[in-house]
């Protein structure tokens, strides 16, 4: 087995799993390239007898193809005729299993199990006879099934509402790296980064494995993000449009919301979103978001002491916000492009939006540094719309605690040292007044400033910031 850089929640998992004694139903689930073949390929290796993947647009006979090839693969055997049915290949793969599992525990692993399911193939209703007649019997086997689709993965396996229902016996959401283990896997990989490089890598990619792989020894995060962003034969300069096709139908619907919600780093409400790309306010809009939120791409955020109808929408991929604010239809392309890009106004307006999202996906590591991991707390977000001569004020993220006291978050992404001008303090002092006097609450609030290297003059505004957190306690 590869050493496997973080995952540590997730081998903990698959290790109970392995070791279960019991018939083991698995469904992992998460975003395009996050890394979920190669968890299961790796952690089961010594275990897989049986591998099969979805091909994307197949038909019914390629993929029944695929699946006797696949078969003949893990038998050994000269090549199998091809099944006329799903329910038939189940059948083919009970007759291969049945020896193999006598004496040991095995593993068979479905990947892209969505791809497999063409209309009307019968996959679903083959895959519950299966498991019911014959597999949820065989306490020496564990199925897997992968999807990068997950909010299909969800609907027809997990909330299956027949043969399948409340089968699945664990379920994973395998989401991007965190800044830890982003870290962890690049030094795996000997590459040597300072943080300040890995948070711009970060920025781009998010922790998409299969996107920091393209990082080289040597390379700066500018020279990385140029070459592979900004170059035609770069990975992620045509992977936009690749990612939303492969994972949902009727793709455009989906693409409009991340390109609305690109535009406004506040995020949008429900409403917004129907407004600024013309949807019905019917199921539908419902249906792509909640996709786009199974899948990773955008996250509802419950403004403070309001209800989910109320949920702000966030763009929360960060390679998907940066394809649309620099990559797609860019002035500049080639070699020096991002050079070009990093040096103006609109990149210092994006970081900072980048980097408040970097930290509302990084709670547990911030609550930590305020050393109130083990204080009950629910994050949201917070603005107050002026009436006539009234101040407006925002906050972007706040961690109301149950001790009665609530952290007020301004974050600031820069180069150096913060500082904090006379202006700006005003603001912040209007801020906290502001939300006081609106939301009416009688807890304690602490200004709390998070930065990438610090706040310069923090002694020269006394009582004013409570809390002062550094990028490095995003790392731990």
């Amino acid at each position: 087995m590869e050493n496997i850089a973080g995952r540590t929640h997730e081998q903990a998992l698959l290790s109970k799993i392995e070791n279960s004694g019991e018939p083991e139903l698995v469904v992992m689930y998460g975003r395009r390239r996050v890394g979920k073949t190669y968890l299961i390929r790796n952690f089961f290796q010594k275990q897989m007898a049986f591998e099969l993947s979805g091909i994307h647009n197949a038909s019914l006979d390629q993929q029944l193809e695929n699946f006797s090839a696949a078969l003949s693969k893990a038998t050994g055997s000269l090549p199998l005729a091809r099944p006329a049915t799903w329910v038939q290949a189940f059948s083919m793969l009970t007759t291969y299993l049945t020896p193999v599992i006598k004496k040991q525990r095995k593993v068979i692993f479905f990947d892209e199990f969505p791809w497999l399911s063409t209309a009307r193939s019968g996959l679903i209703q083959a895959f519950e006879n299966f498991w019911n007649m014959w597999a949820s019997r065989q306490n020496n086997l564990v199925v897997v099934i992968c999807g990068s689709a997950a909010a299909w993965m969800i609907q027809k396996v997990i909330n299956n509402r027949g043969g399948l229902h409340n089968r699945v016996t664990q379920r994973i959401r395998l989401l991007p790296f965190t800044l830890s283990e982003t870290e962890a896997f690049l030094r795996e990989r000997k590459i040597n980064l300072d943080r300040y490089q890995v948070l711009q890598l970060y920025m781009v990619m998010g922790g998409v494995p299969q996107y920091l792989k393209e990082v080289q020894t040597g390379e700066s995060a500018i020279q990385a993000i140029d070459r592979t962003c900004f170059t035609k034969d770069g990975l992620l300069h045509d992977e936009f449009k690749n990612l939303f096709h492969s994972l949902f139908d009727d793709a455009g619907y989906h693409i409009d919301v991340i390109r609305a919600l690109a535009k406004k780093g506040v995020g949008l409400t429900r409403t917004e979103i129907i407004e600024a790309c013309k949807l019905t306010s019917g199921g539908g809009t419902t249906k792509i978001l909640d996709e786009l939120t199974e899948s990773g791409f955008i996250t509802p955020y419950i403004p403070f002491n309001r209800t989910a109808k109320d949920s702000i929408y966030k763009l929360t991929d960060e390679y998907a916000g940066f394809y649309v604010k620099f990559v797609e239809n860019s002035r500049y392309s080639g070699p020096g492009a991002w050079v070009r890009f990093s040096a103006g106004a609109s990149w210092k307006s994006w970081s900072g939006t980048a980097f408040e999202s970097i930290c509302m996906k990084h709670i547990l590591q911030l609550k930590k540094a305020l050393g109130i991991e083990n204080v009950h707390a629910e994050t949201s977000v917070w603005r107050y719309r002026p009436q006539k001569d009234e101040q407006g004020a925002q906050v972007d993220l706040l961690i109301d605690r149950r001790d009665r006291c609530i952290n007020i978050c301004e974050m600031k992404f820069s180069v150096s040292e913060y500082e904090i001008s006379k202006g700006y303090s005003k603001e912040l002092e209007n801020k906290l007044k502001v939300f006081r006097d609106q939301t009416q609450t009688r807890k304690t609030l602490f200004l709390t400033m998070v930065t990438t290297h610090g706040v310069k003059n923090i002694t020269n505004f006394p009582g004013l910031i409570e809390n002062e957190i550094t990028m490095d306690a995003l790392f731990k």
